[in-house]
Parts: C-alpha cells; sequence; structure tokens
C-alpha cells in the first residue's frame, strides 16, 4: 500500500481592521454630512409654511409638511416655460460646443495649424475672461443682429465660450496621439475627414462626453449673461426666474426655497442619467 501525506493548509486569519480606517471612513462621513447640510435645510424650508419659518427659523424641523411654498412658486413663475427654455439652452449649448471643440481641435492637435500655439492661448484667455467684461459687445451686438430676447443670442455665446475651453482641452490630448496611428490611416487612403471620423473620434468618445456633460451642467447654471439678454419672461431660465422672486425690500424665503429645490431636480436627474458616462470618461482617460 502506498501511503499518501495530507497536508494540511492552516486557514488564513481575517485581517483586522486598522484603526486608521475607521478613522477615514468617520471622516467621510462627516465630510458627506457637511456637504449634504445645505441640501437638507434647502428640502425642510422648502416644506415649510411662512408663519412656520418666522416663528422657529430656519435649523427648526417643520411643524407640518406643507406644499403652499410650492404652490406660491408655481403661481408667480412659469416654470415649465422656464424648464424648457434652460434645457433647450443646455442641451443646444453641450452638442454644438462639443462639436466644435472637436473640430477646432482637431486642426489645432492634428492638423498642426500655424499658429496654433497663439491660439490656445486666446482661447485660454477668453475663458479666463470675466463675463462682465463682455457683456457690453454681447449686449449691443444682440440688439444690432436681431438676436436680443431670443434664445439664440444665448445658445451662440455660451457655444462659443464654451468651445474655448473645450478646444484647449481636446487640442492638448489631441497632440498626445501616436502618430503611427494616422500615419497608418493615412496610408491605407484616409483623408482628413475620414481620420477624424473614424480615427480620432473613436478614442476621444470618451473626453467628448464627458465634455458634453460639463457643458450642460456649466451653461444650465449661468445667470449674468441670460439675465442681460433674455429680459423677456417668455425666454428666461430657471435661474433668471428664481431671481424674480426676490423683491427689492422684502424675500419669500419659503418659496425661495422651494424654487431652488425644484430648479435643482432636473440638474439632479441628469448627473444620475448620466453618472455612468462621467465615471467611464475618467477612467479610460486615466487608462490612457
Amino acid at each position: 500500500m502506498t501511503a499518501f501525506a495530507t497536508l494540511t493548509v492552516p486557514a488564513a486569519r481575517p485581517r483586522r481592521r486598522r484603526p486608521l480606517r475607521w478613522v477615514i471612513l468617520a471622516l467621510a462621513i462627516l465630510i458627506a454630512l457637511v456637504m449634504l447640510a445645505p441640501l437638507m435645510l434647502l428640502v425642510l424650508n422648502a416644506f415649510k409654511t411662512g408663519v412656520d419659518y418666522s416663528t422657529h427659523g430656519p435649523l427648526a424641523w417643520p411643524t407640518s409638511w406643507s406644499l403652499q411654498s410650492f404652490r406660491d412658486y408655481l403661481d408667480r413663475v412659469d416654470y415649465l416655460r422656464a424648464l424648457w427654455n434652460s434645457v433647450l439652452i443646455a442641451a443646444l449649448v453641450a452638442v454644438f460646443g462639443t462639436l466644435v471643440s472637436l473640430l477646432s481641435a482637431y486642426a489645432i492637435g492634428v492638423g498642426r495649424i500655424r499658429g496654433g500655439t497663439a491660439l490656445l492661448a486666446v482661447f485660454l484667455l477668453a475663458t479666463m475672461l470675466p463675463q462682465e467684461a463682455l457683456i457690453y459687445p454681447l449686449f449691443y451686438g444682440a440688439q444690432a443682429t436681431g438676436l436680443f430676447n431670443s434664445v439664440w443670442s444665448v445658445i451662440i455665446v455660451f457655444t462659443v465660450l464654451q468651445a474655448a475651453f473645450g478646444t484647449y482641452l481636446l487640442s492638448s490630448v489631441m497632440s498626445t496621439l501616436p502618430p503611427s496611428l494616422l500615419e497608418a490611416a493615412a496610408l491605407d487612403g484616409a483623408g482628413r475627414w475620414r481620420i477624424l471620423w473614424s480615427v480620432v473620434y473613436p478614442v476621444m468618445r470618451p473626453t467628448l462626453s464627458v465634455l458634453m456633460v460639463f457643458f450642460f451642467v456649466w451653461t444650465w447654471n449661468e445667470f449674468y449673461i441670460p439675465l442681460i439678454l433674455l429680459s423677456d419672461q417668455s425666454v428666461q431660465t430657471i435661474p433668471i426666474a428664481l431671481a424674480t422672486l426676490q423683491g427689492q425690500n422684502s424675500i419669500d424665503v419659503t418659496s425661495l426655497n422651494a424654487g431652488s429645490l425644484l430648479s435643482l431636480l432636473p440638474t439632479l436627474v441628469f448627473f444620475i442619467i448620466f453618472q455612468r458616462t462621467l465615471s467611464r470618461g475618467v477612467t479610460v482617460g486615466s487608462v490612457k
């Protein structure tokens, strides 16, 4: 008979969590609570009545959950019209701004046009200029072209401004593409247009998706330029409609909180829908 020796492998002991991990977790939870505190106060005060707010203050729990503030806000503001204007402007700026950024960055980063570095410096300067320095030429330009009180005035302005940043970002990324990849496509007979859509675009698609999400959120939150160019109530965006609740001598705080909550919900829904797009774009960019 042949004897087989059996070896017993001791079971791996579970690793004990270090106290440092618990400290980091506690700090992360604390930071999350601090960041969520303004949103929690917004929700609490949105469901209060004016009497409840003036009696107990902003930090107290509502004595009764009321929808009166939402009714007052919807009675004073055409929310659906403002929501449509904001969605239309932000969506078109995101699409057009990303497209213009792709085309101009392709010419600078891959086409190697003359003066590309100077153009990038101009684009960078355009992103650094305050909007107050641009409002006078934009105002008179909108009046001269007949686009004043039209959503297209804001769409054109923010498409150019967002594309300046997008061009600066994408051109630096495109300049790192392997030249052998582009040369191989050219040897196969592909022209510049075919190289753009068959070679460059698939590589840049995650970055373009992230850029489009950023353009949408940035344009949604814009206030100063739309306030000047869109004075008519029928073309106002949500931030401008929300500002109409602030009177000269008084502010309806509960209605303002209700309107802020309704204004925040579309961006939250948009972020939840495109959260995977953001995570994929960041992950792919890090792998590259």
